[in-house]
């Protein structure tokens, strides 16, 4: 039988090996360190971390917790080698960076059905392939996924926030479209004068982010892509000409023009989800939660995502993925990873899980695992995939605002992620027994 190609020994690529040869098929694993190294990269080893060494949170009530642990019952690599090399870290699942990377590199190497292929890959190779090449893909093999996607690869250099729709403070918001253009598809926030110079106070004193040398982006390109506070230094009433704006918007409460409004445009397709239009940022996410909070009818909300600067490339998954990360027009070649457009380290190894046994099980002719939308991880395949949110498309994390919402109304959080979490745990076993899927080695 051919060998599967995986493309990255990255979180996503090391995962995506791990379970093809998890179905006895033979893996050939590409990766160019030592040879070759991205601006992010240092150390030699697979499954390296190169910003925060934190998993996230590791108890089930909560997205990144619910993820692992579907990512263990799918036979996951990297949670148990996290776990093997954690250190203290409160509630969080935290490691040891070099121990992790060494002992995923370990589990790689010494498995008979994954041979490592050391070199820069500038060509796909013949086959099944799986392209896990992470979101500072360069040179020959950024422009094969041009060619295969039918234009470069898209960079952002900032989101906006995103809350969920429930933690809104009803009494104080309201639906409407600019001059009433539309489907009132915006949920507005009016502010008076009092509320946005309290508000434009605290945004400009507040702490930035420090960004890494492979993340910086120049603001005199991307005008669009200026950060909340940034154009609030430019003059107390920038935002008013800008994202805040108030012409066309009539206030309900008063029925006149506020001084200022702040915008949210649903992020999903379900409602579940909206996000600050024009607010990318990159203040720390403690300070977002704090100013952002005095926004009227935000003040309890719940983010989902805090605004994030980057300077990553991925491709505009929602035209080109199915939610196995396999290509619509080429069905052979597979995406996995931040390049798909998930964020964070275990959302990437999630997808490489996903695309590893979509791949093994199409190569030995077994029934698809198909992940119910009420899983984190089939959520997160569903959100990449989804027609919805193509042309638009930004990166997503784990978080409980993708999933389905539950009849039953439960104002405790950690009571309300418990139940979404149980929900997901029986959904996933029941998928997995469907399908006979053994994650055993």
């Amino acid at each position: 039988m051919t060998a599967v190609s995986v493309i990255g020994a990255g979180l996503a690529g090391c995962e995506a090996a791990w379970s093809i040869a998890g179905y006895g098929i033979k893996v050939r694993l590409y990766e160019m360190k030592p040879e070759k190294y991205t601006p992010a990269h240092k150390y030699s080893g697979f499954a390296e971390l190169v910003c925060s060494n934190s998993l996230k949170a590791a108890r089930l009530e909560s997205a990144a917790g619910l993820l692992k642990h579907e990512m263990e019952m799918l036979g996951s690599l990297t949670v148990p080698c996290a776990k093997e090399t954690s250190v203290e870290a409160g509630g969080a699942l935290a490691v040891d960076r070099k121990k992790f990377s060494d002992r995923v590199t370990e589990m790689i190497r010494s498995d008979p059905l994954i041979e490592v292929v050391e070199g820069e890959v500038t060509e796909l190779p013949e086959g099944i392939v799986i392209i896990a090449t992470g979101p500072l893909t360069s040179g020959a093999m950024a422009e094969v996924i041009g060619g295969l996607c039918g234009s470069s690869l898209s960079f952002y250099d900032a989101a906006a926030p995103i809350v969920t729709y429930d933690s809104l403070d009803k009494e104080k918001v309201f639906f409407a479209s600019r001059y009433d253009r539309g489907d009132a598809d915006y949920v507005n926030c009016p502010m008076n004068k009092e509320e946005y110079l309290a508000f434009y106070n605290e945004l400009i004193k507040a702490e930035k982010t420090q960004l890494h040398d492979f993340d910086t982006h120049p603001f005199s390109v991307y005008e669009g892509c200026m950060p909340i506070e940034e154009l609030a230094r430019r003059g107390v009433d920038t935002m008013r000409f800008g994202p805040m704006k108030p012409v066309g918007i009539t206030d309900e409460r008063t029925g006149k023009r506020p001084y200022a409004v702040v915008q949210l445009r649903r992020e999903n397709r379900e409602g579940t989800m909206f996000n600050l239009v024009g607010f990318q940022t990159n203040l720390k996410f403690g300070e977002q939660k704090r100013v952002f909070s005095m926004i009227p009818g935000l003040e309890n909300a719940e983010f989902m995502r805090y605004g994030v600067m980057h300077r990553n490339s991925f491709i505009n998954s929602p035209a080109l993925l199915k939610s196995d990360f396999s290509m619509r027009n080429h069905p052979e070649i597979y995406f996995a990873g931040q390049i798909t457009g998930v964020e964070g380290y275990m959302e990437s190894a999630a997808s490489g899980i996903i695309a590893g046994t979509a791949a093994a099980r199409k190569k030995l002719g077994l029934a698809p695992l198909e992940l119910p939308l009420d899983t984190m991880t089939g959520a997160l395949c569903h959100y990449i995939s989804d027609s919805f949110n193509d042309g638009k498309f930004q990166p997503m994390g784990a978080n409980m605002g993708i999933l389905p919402t539950i009849d039953v109304r439960i104002k405790d959080k950690t009571e309300r992620y418990g139940v979404y979490a149980r929900r997901a745990v029986g959904s996933l076993k029941k998928e997995m027994e469907r399908v006979g899927y053994d994650n055993n080695r």
